[in-house]
Parts: structure tokens; C-alpha cells; sequence
């Protein structure tokens, strides 16, 4: 008889992934229920690489093999049960991506009901709702098919017009002199050929650029008597654009030179055929609508009456408002998706679950709060809410304190990070976490205060008449030497003025980001950081042997997995086998090197240990300096040998911090530096950038995270709103200033947060 009571939760038993620690839980169905701890507790183990995974790969195995082998593979978890799994949907912060032809609108579906409303009721009808397709070859654009944009060779980049064809004028391979294409030109008798090319009439730049098909009369015996002239522009075109890739891979570099994107001189853009754009409602095209920012888009076709179409149009005006109330109104459906930030990515998969009528999914969401202003923050809770309120169970990994406080239950991991957590510190009540012991309850009880003495600075850097994207012509003025901190809503202006503004002026700029460390699998924290090549060679001088045995890359690699220390093994339509490799059983190296220790521990195990670990393994201080550069900024918990392509965006940007720690006068932007982080750890992040301010630097921080936000020296607040009605300077001054500050919205929060 099955127990009616059971059914209720989502029950765990025995789960070990990763640093999970033998973890029982029961999830309650039909909840939200948060998971909080620090960075590294085992949140994720749990959530994504267990419950998500174990449900994804249980759904697929319904699927025929055909159908499984075009799926993404789940290994099965290490765990002993799971009971009562519903479908799990995962909202994460991976980037959509896509090509050209993704945008907002094909994503989200609007822009298909748009086609059918034009088709319906567009004047003149032009065809049925695909001719309205830039995917389509009825409606797209001849020229540029349907991409709006085309590979156009720069006229200016090609030619250096101050020298003669004689000299090197045409700047690409096989032109130069001596090169076999430059022949046709200078032995065509059309051109002067030490003349310089800016002294050229039109008439003969035409002729050099342009005109094909010329019967060609020189005398000139290096001319063969059938070939016809070709203009470079043509040629090059027929030559190298119009080859399928690969065809000129030695000529990458060179075409990269000349060739840029541009918009299409036939639909200037517009990616959609003449007759097609003549098809308009109210005077405005499908690309007129597709163009606008998504709130100006929601009032014109609320403006919309005709009878026939009101279905369509509510259909429209139903999805477009779930994009505004997510803080998406500043987008445009022409978006491409392979531009969005991988909140605005999390948000549009969310969008595209709240128009779904089934019920009893799991919904789970990874840090639902990144890129978010408290602002926004209000409008996702609801959007939480409805996913519940429709008979869903949501799980959340968050370390935001106002989503946190939406939660119906939470499960809070630690007691730290890495091999010391991995356990469940508090299951319960959000009222019993915030006053239990365990470190996310302490800081969630805390008071936050401003900072109570601010730097000042004499100097600036000085940005002028910035009209980037949606800036309105802003100028200001950030001090040289202190924090600042750039806050805004999702969408205002921040990251155009400081990521692509501020290196204009000032080229010297650091960013600290959180994109992947171009390395391979083999790469690793110790290879990264430098420390490796010492570590070998303090086994080579402790074993009087070569260091090169003690690299995996190397000698001392085993054979059989070559120094990974798994094996990966393909079967076709079933889950590709990552196995410890049975030779040197996960060691990564032969058995005879393992016999060398350095003190009492062999290279595996010293490449096993954590930061924090073997901090106290080493004495070295060219060791021990990095290794406490990686303690402060907060990754104690991962391994030396911890591949670098397995950490997160945040703990990437933690391990390039590192390696500033000790530059001295430097101007460092960092996007978002909280993103991952326990409210304990943004109180070490905050004393590391104050660090990096006492060596003498300039530290610029966009961050929406009310704990940075109240330790500035400084504020630069933009707004009011996003896209067309943000990009203006709200706020310039102090945050004991800001909370007063009427126009200001991140004001109106920060005064909230601190009382």
C-alpha cells in the first residue's frame, strides 16, 4: 500500500556527490524550498548534481535510443534512493547563446505571433504568417539572408592609399609585391603602378576596386591573353568570402583584417525583403514593433482594436507583460540571444515556463537574484510564487537575503566549504533558521551599517559626452584611489559606461571578469597559479630525480588515462562512461613515481589537498604567498589539482583577484564580484578590495549587492529605469547621501536594507 503521506516530499537518502557527507533530506512537494551555506557547502552537489540530475536522467531513459543519443547525458548519481522525483525543468545562468538568427523574439515565441497578427491584419497582405520569417527564404532579405548584417571588406583596411601597388598598397596575402594576384594588376597597362593610391582618380579607383569582366588589350607579355580583369573587391570576394570554411584557413588571419560586419545596404538592417516590410499596422512594420524596446512595444499593441485579431493580440500583450514584470521591459525582441548575460538568460527561460499549463514539475533555479537590483528582485519573489501557487515544487540556490526570505522551507549546508562541508547545518522554517547558530542565520539576524569613514580623493578620471548604446550624453567624474561603486537597475547604463566607456579613455584598465581561463582540462589551480613547477622541483631535489616525472603532462604521467586519472568511453546513444582509470586508479601518474614522497606524501596526494591544506603542508614562502592570496579571496576549498574548466564564473574572477593582491596603482573594474557568495564571504571580499584600494589602486565595482553597496567610498547611481529610460547619472556622492536622495532608487533600497 503506498503511504498517501510520503508522497509529500521529495525524499533523499544516502547522498555522497562530490563533498556530500552520506546527506539525508525530505523536500517538501508544492514548496519553495532555499538552499543556502556557503560557497562550496555542497549546495549544488545536492540540488543540481543530484535531484536534477538523477530526474533528467530517469526522464531521458523513457525516451528511445534514437531520441536519447540527441540528449544531454547524466551519469547516475552517487546516492542510495531518491523517492517521489517529479520532472525537473532547470532555470540556470547558462547563457542562451545561439546564432544570428536566435533572438528575444524567436526565443520567447512572441515574435511568431507577431507574424500571425501581421499576416492577419497587416495592409497590403503580403503572404501567410512564415513570409514574415527572416529564417525563411520567402521573406528574408537576398542579400544579407535574413541576418540583417553582412561580411563587407573595409576599403580603408585593404589599401594603404600612401603607398603605390609597386610599393605594397594592397594589404593582403598573395597581392604583395612578388605575390601571383598582384600580376593582374600591374601588368593589366590600366594603372600607373608607382603612383600612390590616394593620387588615383575616381574613375581608376573604380577600375581597382570594382570592375569586372574587362577585356583586357596590354602588350605587356605577363598579361595571359584569355583572362578578363577582375576587381580586387570581386575577387577577393569570390576568392576567400564565398568558399566553404576551411577552404582558406591559412588566409584566416589576413581576411580578418579587412573584412568586418556590417549592416546590410539593401535592408539596412532590417533582415526582411522589400515587399514584406511594406506590410504595416498603425504605420509600423513587423520590424518597426520588433526594433522597439519591449514597454513601448506592450503600449502599441495594447493600441490595437481590430476584432478579429484580439485573440492574438491578447496572446502578445500576456507575454510581453511577463518580460516587463521580470525587469526585461528594456530589451527589444531583435535582440540577439548570443548578447544576453546569463541572468537576462535565466530570466527568459523563466518566461518561457509561465505561459505552460502543466503542474507538479520541479522547478529549479540557480541564483535567480544575479544581475538583479533589489528592484527587480521584488518582481522575480512573484514570479517565484506563481510557479508555486500553480502546483509546482521550486528549489532555489540563493544567497540573497530578500529571496531568501520568500522561502517556505530551508535547507542550509555547510558547516564551510569544500571537504569541511558537505553536510546539512539546518533544515526547517525560514523563523527557525534566523535564529539557529549556523553561520547563514547569524549574518541574516545582523545589522548593516554604512561605512563609517569614507575615502576622499583630489583626482579623477574624467569621462565625457559617453552616448553609447542608451547613454544620454553623460558625463562623470570617478576619483582616482577609492571604491566606487556603479548601482543601477538591470539594464541602466552601468556596464556600457564602465566596460566600454571607461577603456576608451583610459586603455590601461584591469578587468577582473568571470569568463572561463582559456585552459584545457589539464589545467589546474597549482599550473595556473605557478606553484606546480615549484612543487616539482621540490620533489625532484627531496628524490634526486628529474621534476619532469612528477608533471602529468609528462613522464611521470600514466599511460593509460595520459595524466587525467579517468577515462572517458563513448557508447553511442547511452551516457558516455567517465571512469577512475583502472591502471592508476584516479592517481594520475605511475605506480613507480607514487614511491616519491615529499615529506610524507606522494604527488597525487599533495595535488588532492585544498588550498587551506596545503597551506599548512608548506614552508615555502614562494608557495605559501600564493597559496594565502587564494585563502583571502575565499576559495580555501578547492584542490590544487581541481581542474579549472569545473569552477564557477565567480570563483574564477576570485582566482584572477588573487593575483593582483599585491599590484600597486592600477585601475581594476570588477562586474558583479558577489556573484556566488555567502554573505560571510562578501565581508572578505569587501576588506580584499579595500586591500587593493591601500596598495594604491583605483577599484570600480558594478554591483547591485546591498553589503558593497553601503561600504563604498563612493556612488555612481544610474536611471532611473532600464534601456530607452535609463542611461542618465542619478546620483554622484557618499552613500550616507544616497539614502537621502529622492530621484535615486537604489536610495530608496539601501535606506530600507539599513533600517
Amino acid at each position: 500500500m503506498y503511504n498517501e503521506n510520503i508522497k509529500k516530499y521529495i525524499n533523499v537518502v544516502g547522498a555522497r556527490e562530490k563533498n556530500l557527507k552520506n546527506v539525508n533530506v525530505k523536500i517538501p512537494k508544492k514548496e519553495i524550498t532555499i538552499f543556502t551555506g556557503v560557497s562550496g557547502s555542497g549546495k549544488s552537489s545536492l540540488v543540481f548534481d543530484t535531484i536534477a540530475a538523477e530526474s533528467q536522467r530517469q526522464l531521458n531513459e523513457t525516451y528511445s535510443s534514437f531520441i536519447r543519443h540527441r540528449l544531454p547525458h547524466y551519469g547516475e548519481p552517487s546516492v542510495d534512493v531518491i523517492e517521489n522525483l517529479s520532472v525537473a525543468i532547470i532555470i540556470d545562468q547558462k547563457r542562451i547563446g545561439g546564432n544570428a538568427r536566435s533572438t528575444v523574439g524567436t526565443i520567447t515565441d512572441i515574435y511568431s505571433l507577431l507574424r500571425l497578427l501581421f499576416s492577419r491584419i497587416g495592409k497590403p497582405f503580403v503572404g501567410y504568417s512564415d513570409v514574415f520569417s527572416f529564417n525563411n527564404i520567402k521573406g528574408m532579405c537576398p542579400k544579407c539572408e535574413g541576418l540583417g548584417k553582412v561580411d563587407m571588406i573595409s576599403i580603408d583596411k585593404l589599401l594603404d592609399r600612401n603607398k603605390a601597388l609597386n610599393e605594397g598598397a594592397i594589404l593582403f596575402p598573395t597581392f604583395e609585391p612578388g605575390g601571383w594576384r598582384l600580376k593582374r594588376y600591374i601588368h593589366s597597362g590600366f594603372f600607373d603602378n608607382d603612383k600612390k593610391i590616394k593620387d588615383f582618380t575616381e574613375e581608376e579607383m573604380e577600375l581597382l576596386l570594382y570592375k569586372s569582366d574587362i577585356k583586357v588589350t596590354t602588350s605587356d607579355p605577363n598579361w595571359p591573353k584569355t583572362s578578363l580583369y577582375e576587381g580586387l573587391i570581386p575577387r577577393i570576394e569570390r576568392s576567400f568570402l564565398k568558399k566553404e570554411e576551411g577552404e582558406n584557413v591559412k588566409y584566416k588571419k589576413g581576411i580578418a583584417k579587412i573584412v568586418g560586419r556590417q549592416k546590410c545596404p539593401i535592408c539596412k538592417g532590417a533582415r526582411l525583403n522589400k515587399d514584406v516590410l511594406q506590410c504595416k499596422i498603425n504605420n509600423k512594420s513587423i520590424v518597426d514593433c520588433a526594433e522597439m524596446q519591449i514597454t513601448d512595444l506592450l503600449d502599441f499593441i495594447r493600441s490595437i482594436s481590430e476584432p478579429k485579431a484580439l485573440t492574438i493580440v491578447s496572446a502578445i500583450i500576456n507575454r510581453l507583460e511577463h518580460l516587463v514584470s521580470i525587469g526585461l521591459g528594456y530589451l527589444s525582441l531583435s535582440r540577439e540571444t548570443s548578447t544576453l548575460s546569463g541572468g537576462e538568460s535565466q530570466r527568459i527561460k523563466m518566461v518561457r515556463q509561465l505561459g505552460s499549463s502543466l503542474t507538479d514539475l520541479t522547478y529549479i533555479f540557480d541564483e535567480p537574484s544575479m544581475g538583479l537590483h533589489p528592484h527587480d528582485i521584488d518582481k522575480i519573489n512573484i514570479l517565484l510564487k506563481l510557479l508555486r501557487d500553480k502546483g509546482n515544487t521550486v528549489l532555489i540556490v540563493e544567497h540573497d537575503p530578500d529571496i531568501i526570505r520568500i522561502a517556505d522551507h530551508v535547507v542550509d549546508m555547510g558547516p564551510k566549504a569544500g571537504i569541511n562541508g558537505g553536510k546539512i547545518m539546518y533544515q526547517g522554517t525560514l523563523e527557525g533558521l534566523l535564529q539557529s547558530d549556523t553561520l547563514t542565520g547569524k549574518y541574516l539576524r545582523r545589522k548593516p551599517k554604512l561605512k563609517k569613514k569614507v575615502r576622499t580623493s583630489n583626482e579623477w578620471l574624467f569621462l565625457k559626452n559617453a552616448n553609447l548604446h542608451n547613454l544620454k550624453n553623460v558625463n562623470v567624474n570617478i576619483p582616482r584611489g577609492i571604491m566606487t561603486v556603479v548601482t543601477g537597475v538591470a539594464g541602466s547604463g552601468k556596464s556600457t559606461l564602465i566596460n566600454h566607456v571607461l577603456p576608451k579613455f583610459y586603455p590601461n584598465t584591469i578587468f577582473i571578469d568571470q569568463k572561463p581561463i582559456q585552459t584545457s582540462k589539464r589545467s589546474n589551480i597549482a599550473t595556473f597559479t605557478g606553484i606546480f613547477d615549484k612543487i616539482r622541483e621540490l620533489f625532484s631535489k627531496a628524490n634526486h630525480v628529474k621534476p619532469s616525472l612528477f608533471s602529468f603532462n609528462s613522464e611521470g604521467a600514466c599511460q593509460n588515462c595520459r595524466g587525467l586519472g579517468v577515462t572517458y568511453t563513448d557508447l553511442a546513444f547511452m551516457d558516455t562512461v567517465v571512469a577512475t582509470c583502472e591502471v592508476c586508479q584516479g592517481h594520475r601518474f605511475k605506480d613507480e613515481i607514487l614511491n616519491y614522497k615529499l615529506g610524507n606524501k606522494n604527488i597525487s596526494e599533495v595535488l588532492n589537498m585544498t588550498i587551506e591544506e596545503a597551506l599548512g603542508f608548506f614552508n615555502q614562502k614562494e608557495i605559501c604567498d600564493i597559496l594565502k592570496k587564494l585563502v583571502d579571496v575565499g576559495i580555501t576549498y578547492i584542490t590544487l589539482g581541481q581542474p579549472l574548466n569545473t569552477l564557477s564564473g565567480g570563483e574564477l574572477q576570485r582566482v584572477k583577484l588573487a593575483s593582483e593582491l599585491e599590484s600597486h596603482g592600477n585601475i581594476y573594474v570588477l562586474d558583479e564580484p558577489t556573484t556566488g557568495l555567502h554573505m560571510s564571504d562578501i565581508s572578505q571580499l569587501i576588506k580584499i578590495l579595500n586591500r587593493l584600494v591601500d596598495n594604491g589602486s583605483t577599484v570600480i565595482i558594478i554591483e547591485h549587492n546591498l553589503d558593497v553597496i553601503s561600504q563604498a567610498d563612493w556612488i555612481i547611481d544610474l536611471g532611473p529605469f532600464a534601456g530607452q529610460n535609463g542611461g542618465q547619472i542619478m546620483f554622484e556622492g557618499v552613500p550616507m547621501d544616497l539614502i537621502n536622495s529622492k530621484t535615486s532608487i537604489t536610495g530608496k533600497y539601501l535606506k530600507k536594507y539599513i533600517r
